[in-house]
């Protein structure tokens, strides 16, 4: 097996290589939303499959109800080495409005900026970026004697459409895609020069309510005073929600809640986030969940409950003097630990039915549910792939968490019983789905590098 040096410098010494190949792969306008281009992804499927191959892949395309997979193989050099699945997509969002663009989104380029060279160009960071340094670390290893890791890859095209083929293809391909530990580069940095790995992510429930009534819309100076109203039933529920302190008071709602490990809030409190700013950048100032907690535990180890719309009665412009006969509203409630995302569902909606008054009645629709995911902080893999990024970087990695959902990490984990290790090298002024995407020159290179020593440590 090669040594990490070598490796290292093999990949400082094909640089220009790398920035020509990635550039290749972001020429394709690999659009997943739109038909126009589904040949378009096709050839990026094709590419990524003959660039693998190249390497020393058993490297395919595999047809899907959608946009192709790509699945890839190699195997470690040595005899009895860990098993890594890697995931990425290569499909990447629409470039509209065309308008708004500096210059060509599907003619890469470097530009300089005031924090240095930037890729510029749509895929830069999500996801061609990305996914090609772990590519570029295993090109790597196997030009100076071979991969520390029995590798596979598995690389979509419909991530931005919501991977709606991906579960199937992971049921039918189970036993192949089976590995140790999923490795997913799809998420950022803490800041330019701190790697993060994101070693949590909360679970989600999306409810929708309506409260009905009366048979029919009622004229508010005939029945206003004697009839129900939805709207001021359902406006109450809501009112319900959370108590003075912030915290949400369905039953139950907390139970498989957990306080952060002494070490990690520790380490939350280290980091230079300043609570004002990010509340100032919305237009805001004073933090709104639960009044004894930080603004990061709020965002990424609390869970929560929001209402994302609500609607009723009529909502056009000037007046109507009417009783509505139903009213409804979208709730989402963000999950962490081992909340139980089925439990939450019914005893929210036991909280609803319980405020009903007389001659109301609530139907509910479920709009989806997932469990929150954790990579346990005492893993070994998280701590190996800890000790490699700061030898990278100079700096211990940032433990973070984060307040959306990666529906892959879950499908991993719910289908393939597998961990991620999630490990991205984006920031948050990539301009990601955004028109002038653009990547860091050092996120790339560093982020092969980086991938080339979690791949060592790995193994070690």
């Amino acid at each position: 097996m090669a040594s990490i040096d070598d490796v290292l410098e093999k990949l400082d010494s094909d640089r220009q290589g790398a920035l020509d190949r990635l550039f290749a792969l972001m020429r394709i306008k690999s659009v997943s939303t739109d038909p126009a281009f589904g040949a378009e992804c096709a050839k990026a499927a094709e590419w990524l499959a003959q660039d693998l191959a190249g390497i020393g892949f058993t490297a395919s395309v595999r047809a899907t109800a959608g946009h192709p997979m790509v699945v890839a193989h190699a195997k470690a050099a040595q005899r009895d080495a860990p098993h890594v699945l890697f995931y990425g997509h290569y499909d990447v969002q629409p470039v509209d409005p065309l308008n708004l663009w500096e210059s060509d989104p599907f003619g890469p380029k470097i530009v300089d900026a005031a924090t240095g060279p930037q890729i510029f160009g749509r895929g830069a960071a999500d996801d061609k970026g990305q996914l090609m340094t772990f590519v570029e670390a295993c090109r790597a290893f196997v030009a100076t004697g071979g991969l520390p890791c029995d590798v596979t890859i598995l690389l979509e095209g419909e991530e931005e459409t919501g991977s709606p083929s991906l579960p199937a293809f992971l049921a039918e391909n189970k036993k192949e895609l089976s590995a140790d530990i999923a490795l997913v580069c799809d998420t950022g940095m803490w800041n330019r020069t701190t790697p993060a790995i994101t070693a949590m992510l909360r679970g989600l429930v999306l409810e929708e309510v309506t409260i009905r009534a009366a048979n029919r819309d009622l004229h508010s100076g005939l029945y206003g005073g004697a009839a129900v109203n939805p709207i001021h039933v359902l406006s109450k529920i809501v009112a319900d929600l959370h108590d003075a302190q912030g915290r949400v008071t369905v039953p139950n709602f907390y139970d498989g809640v957990e306080d952060l490990p002494d070490d990690i809030a520790k380490q939350w409190r280290a980091l230079d986030f300043d609570e004002n700013a990010f509340l100032g950048d919305v237009g805001l100032s004073v933090p709104a969940g639960e009044h004894d907690r930080s603004v990061l535990e709020q965002i990424w180890a609390r869970p929560t409950c929001d209402v994302n719309g609500i609607f009723g009665g009529y909502t056009a412009k000037g007046s109507k003097t009417v009783l509505p006969a139903q009213a409804s509203a979208k709730f989402s409630f963000r999950l962490v630990g081992k909340q139980n995302p089925a439990a939450i569902a019914e005893n929210f909606r036991s909280f609803v039915r319980a405020r009903l008054p007389d001659d109301c009645e609530a139907d509910f629709q479920s709009h989806g549910a997932s469990p929150a995911l954790q990579l346990p902080f005492g893993s070994e893999a998280l701590s190996r792939a800890r000790r490699a990024l700061a030898q990278e970087w100079g700096k211990e990695a940032a433990m973070i968490g984060s307040g959306g959902s990666i529906p892959i990490v879950g499908s991993f984990k719910r289908d393939l019983k597998m961990d991620s290790l999630m490990v991205g090298f984006g920031l948050d002024d990539d301009r990601v789905h955004s028109p002038n995407e653009k990547y860091e020159l050092s996120s790339f290179q560093k982020g092969a590098r980086s991938w080339a020593r979690i791949l060592a440590a790995l193994s070690a």
